[in-house]
Parts: structure tokens; C-alpha cells; sequence
């Protein structure tokens, strides 16, 4: 774990296994060892945790020496939650993809807020029977869009109550999409999908990836289909790449996260990523 192996490595943690120990230490090691820590990109899932990380990450590099005190006052810049990284990005970025880089980000409630705008706009509130509330529309969305799958399948998946309303929310999401460009807004599933389609456009994506030597991701059993595209994008051969987790423990599914990505994680480079288990 002291970084002179760049491959891809998982570690499999349980519950008291000191994973956010064995976290920071890594990314102590690769500073230790002359790593940019500017160039260390750490994505947790709570702006709470990457506050910690970094500051145990600070204590053991002061630990190591004299010649250590000021690297650790400057450890993890780029430390946060997937959704703030995925911020800051598009805001550098923003120019380059043709959007403002002052745009406003919509938190839940505004987000349902504008939804229930464009649905009254639609007069879908006036159908015969009750059509599904902001909330629950708000929710669909969000699911299709962090699981990157089909409508129709999301809904037979995970609101088969709301199957019947298949075309008019069709047109409700397009609505809603049209909208908040138009006012220059982006909710928080905006932030992973145009991060995501930002590390599409070859120039900018080699650019994002000169960034960052090393990815370390806490909590990967709780990452979505479109988190992990962001991360295979960051790392196509998961040369720098650590993600952390625990396989028996996925707390985050309502946001369509998958533990599938920590199983398929080892075979998903060649030669197959590194495994260790705590």
C-alpha cells in the first residue's frame, strides 16, 4: 500500500477494519514518496469525511519528519464528495463546454420546485387520475439518470406504480432539461452527468486527467453506474486508481448506486487490479 505500484488496487474493508486509516496512510505514502498532493484527487461521499480524511492525512505527514511541516498544512486540495469535485470541475470548465461558469446549483428541494413548474406548466397535474407529485417525478429522474438506464426500465424496476405515466413523464424530463438551461441552473445529478460528458470530449478529458496522478475513491460500494464512468474515464487503465470499500454493505442504493461496481472493479482492467483485503 505505500504507492510504488501504481496499478489499479481495491481494498476490501468490513466494518472496524480501520479503513479510513489504511486511506489516509496511502495517501500519506504517496506524498511521502514525492507525489504531487496537488495531483491526488480523494472522493468521499460526505463533505464530513473528506474533512477527516484530510486531516489525518495532515497529522501523519507532520509526523514524518521536520522537513514535512509545510506539505502538511497543503495536503488534498482536491478532496470532497463526488457532486463538489464534479462543481469545481465543470465551473473550470464551464467556458470550454459552452455554459456559464456562474450557473446556480439547485439543491433537492428546488429541483422538485422547478419540476412542479414544468408539470403544472404541462397541465400534468390536471390528468384524470392523480399524476405522480414533484417528489416522486424528482426521484425518477434522479434514478434514470445516476443508474444511466432507460426510463421504461427504471420504472418497471423501481416505480412500477408509475409505469402507466411512462410517455407523459418522457415529456415532463424533456421539459424539465429544457428548462434549466434556460435559466443557466444545474441540479445535483447535473453535476455528475455533465462531468461525466465533459470526460467525453478527448481534449478536455486528457486534460482533467493530467490533473490528477492519483484517484483514490472511499466508499466505492456505494457508487452508481455513472460514478463509476467518471472514475474509468479519469483512469481507463487504472494506473493510480485505489477505491475502498466494502462488498457486504451498499447504503446508498436509493441514489442507484450498485454494489455490482465493486465486484466487477478487479476485472475491469488488465492486468486485473490489485486486491487486499482487511
Amino acid at each position: 500500500l505505500d504507492g510504488s505500484d501504481d496499478g489499479p488496487l481495491l481494498i476490501i474493508a468490513g466494518a472496524g477494519t480501520g479503513k479510513t486509516n489504511t486511506l489516509a496512510h496511502r495517501v500519506a505514502c504517496l506524498v511521502a514518496s514525492g507525489v504531487d498532493p496537488r495531483t491526488i484527487l480523494l472522493l468521499t461521499f460526505s463533505r464530513r469525511a473528506a474533512v477527516e480524511m484530510t486531516r489525518r492525512v495532515e497529522g501523519i505527514v507532520a509526523g514524518l519528519g521536520e522537513q514535512w511541516a509545510r506539505v502538511a498544512h497543503a495536503v488534498l486540495p482536491w478532496a470532497g464528495t463526488f457532486h463538489g469535485v464534479g462543481a469545481r470541475l465543470l465551473r473550470e470548465y464551464a467556458e470550454r463546454c459552452g455554459m456559464d461558469p456562474a450557473f446556480t446549483i439547485l439543491d433537492r428541494e428546488d429541483a422538485a420546485d422547478l419540476m412542479n413548474l414544468v408539470r403544472a406548466g404541462l397541465r400534468l397535474h390536471e390528468s384524470g387520475e392523480r399524476f405522480p407529485l414533484k417528489g416522486t417525478c424528482l426521484a425518477i429522474y434522479s434514478t434514470a439518470v445516476n443508474k444511466q438506464a432507460r426510463l421504461d426500465r427504471v420504472l418497471a424496476e423501481d416505480f412500477p406504480w408509475c409505469a402507466a405515466w411512462e410517455t407523459q413523464l418522457r415529456t415532463l424530463f424533456a421539459a424539465y432539461v429544457e428548462a434549466k438551461q434556460r435559466q443557466g441552473v444545474l441540479d445535483y445529478d447535473d453535476l455528475l452527468l455533465y462531468w461525466a460528458q465533459l470526460m467525453q470530449e478527448p481534449a478536455l478529458a486528457g486534460d482533467v486527467r493530467q490533473r490528477f496522478s492519483h484517484v483514490l475513491v472511499d466508499e466505492y460500494q456505494d457508487t452508481n453506474r455513472l460514478q463509476a464512468a467518471i472514475l474509468l474515464a479519469l483512469k481507463p487503465d487504472g494506473r493510480g486508481l485505489t477505491a475502498v470499500g466494502d462488498d457486504a454493505q451498499a447504503i446508498y442504493a436509493f441514489r442507484g448506486a450498485t454494489v455490482r461496481n465493486i465486484l466487477e472493479f478487479p476485472t475491469q482492467y488488465s492486468p486485473p487490479a490489485t486486491v487486499v483485503k482487511l
